[in-house]
């Protein structure tokens, strides 16, 4: 690790600690040429799987998209951006851990609709409508009974 004060490359571990839930190391630094510290975070790196769209094309996951996505849904409805953010990493983090390279967009959009059932039954409705390209009144009405169950 270089020194982010004078860039030598000796630099030494002081402390360690866990964080994030043990998600995240955080490390305590020192520069052996000015003796300057500082601290580095140290996470896994796992990677989103590509997205497989219904047409067969594959695109990178776009977190703004999923986010927009719920924002959208979850527009003038009493939920916390706090409560927002913590169901986009749930997703993400369920994305991750398939251990798949690629995975179909139906996955995403099944993610999004139970976080959002959770969050706010308004706001699964409305996505749910777009999501599943509700028709008529009939298929609004059998989603409201099985939230009902």
């Amino acid at each position: 690790m270089h020194c982010p004060f004078c860039s030598t490359e000796e630099t030494k571990v002081i402390d360690s600690r866990l964080v994030s839930d043990g998600y995240q190391v955080r490390r305590r630094r020192e520069c052996g040429n000015c003796h300057e510290r500082f601290t580095t975070f140290e996470t896994a790196e796992l990677i989103v799987p590509k997205i497989i769209k219904n047409d067969g094309t594959r695109e990178p996951f776009n977190e703004d998209k999923l986010r927009r996505g719920i924002q959208h849904a979850l527009e003038k409805r009493p939920v916390s951006a706090d409560d927002v953010e913590q169901a986009i990493s749930r997703i993400m983090h369920l994305l991750r851990t398939t251990g798949e390279r690629e995975v179909p967009s139906k996955l995403v959009g099944t993610l999004a609709m139970e976080e959002l059932k959770k969050l706010d039954k308004v706001a699964y409705i409305r996505f749910a409508s777009v999501y599943l390209s509700f028709d008529d009144i009939k298929q609004f009405s059998k989603e409201i009974e099985n939230l009902r169950d």
